[in-house]
């Protein structure tokens, strides 16, 4: 892959796992995950021009990211979606058929998010997860990729034509984009996958992880793409954003906060220790660095900090993160529909936002003639 990449692909976040609010730690029933809700904002964010929408996956409090990825396809005209997959939850030659159906339903508009964390009701070992996520991705690529699926490993033993289940997006299939900060998740990212995705830290801190990640991809003669997970608030004054940031707060019991961060099955991982000592290493207000605000993370689990301030401020922060080779950025804020539609008048048309799957080479011209489509594009 080309790491000279011009401009950047904005995304926006389906709340699709119940974390929507207009106050952290305050539920409403207006921002329920409901159908009705999560879809307004990804006709949303496909209307004002997002590249990219994360679909996540949690068994407690969400919907299913691929039933509803697979209804908001023909409802949605340019946005692409990014898919939450659990390794292990679905048999790979399932997945693999599953995911090559969205991808031609989508016309290549589907990337996928890897996910290694435990499975509903199960715990394993993260050496053994992500063993089980090696073993799921290098199916796919068969599957995607060769004229059959031939493997035989710890988890799996395969055998059989791989006809029924080739992806529309050529040269690799759907790009693969995967977060983790543990030695075995590195390098599994350095190995197979195309975009690594980081959660807010310090600028040092963000750069010693991509460096680390270019010296592990070139180890197998691959380069890696970064992504940056993050919320924003972005308001005409940074007086006005900083506010804002105080009010999302204003309602939080410190100990609900705590409850709703540890429903999450990641709540115990490395990156969420990580946002932990990020805020902790925060001024009295939250602050980890200019415009970086991580008072977020009082009241959930994963992405816990969000750049704040006004239109100028939070777009020079994005374009030094471009400067340091962030070229994917999921952004989400709550509630979810007023902060997608102020992004978008604030900052968005500033930025030359890309499809990344178009600017690497995987979404083709023609219809691939395979059994979910044959031959000419419409």
């Amino acid at each position: 892959m080309n790491r000279n990449i011009d401009g950047a692909e904005i995304s926006w976040f389906a709340p699709i796992c119940d974390g929507d609010d207009q106050f952290l730690g305050a539920r409403d029933p207006e921002f329920k995950s409901s159908w009705e809700n999560t879809s307004q904002i990804v006709k949303t964010a496909d209307k004002l021009g997002y590249s990219n929408v994360l679909c996540p996956s949690s068994y407690q409090v969400g919907q299913d990211p691929l039933a509803f990825i697979s209804a908001m396809a023909p409802i949605t005209e340019k946005i692409n979606f990014l898919a939450a997959i659990r390794c292990g939850e679905i048999h790979p030659p399932m997945l693999a058929r599953t995911l090559a159906t969205l991808d031609h339903i989508l016309k290549g508009r589907l990337t996928i998010n890897i996910i290694s964390s435990d499975l509903p009701g199960t715990e394993l070992a993260s050496s053994e997860r992500y063993a089980r996520s090696r073993e799921v991705i290098q199916i796919l690529k068969q599957a995607w990729t060769k004229d059959e699926i031939d493997f035989k490993g710890k988890f799996y033993d395969l055998n059989l034509s791989s006809r029924p289940v080739k992806s529309y997006q050529q040269n690799g299939g759907p790009l693969l984009y995967f977060g983790g900060y543990s030695p075995a998740g590195v390098e599994l990212c350095a190995e197979f996958c195309d975009v690594y995705l980081m959660w807010p830290d310090t600028q040092e801190k963000l750069q010693g992880l991509i460096s680390t990640m270019r010296s592990k991809a070139a180890n197998y003669n691959r380069t890696v793409q970064f992504g940056l997970r993050v919320h924003v608030i972005v308001r005409e004054t940074e007086q006005e954003a900083k506010a804002y940031a105080n009010s999302l707060l204003s309602k939080l019991d410190l100990e609900l906060g705590e409850n709703i961060k540890n429903r999450a099955q990641d709540s115990k991982s490395l990156g969420v220790s990580m946002q932990s000592n990020l805020r902790d290493a925060s001024d009295e207000n939250y602050y980890a660095e200019p415009y970086l605000w991580t008072g977020i993370g009082l009241a959930r689990s994963g992405c816990g900090a969000a750049i704040v301030g006004n239109p100028d401020q939070v777009y020079n922060k994005l374009k030094s993160y471009m400067e340091m080779g962030i070229h994917a950025f999921i952004l989400s804020g709550y509630p979810h529909q007023q902060e997608c539609e102020l992004f978008a008048k604030y900052v968005l048309p500033r930025l030359k936002n890309i499809h990344l799957p178009e600017v690497l080479g995987r979404v083709p011209k023609t219809i691939p003639n395979t059994p979910l489509g044959n031959g000419s594009r419409a």
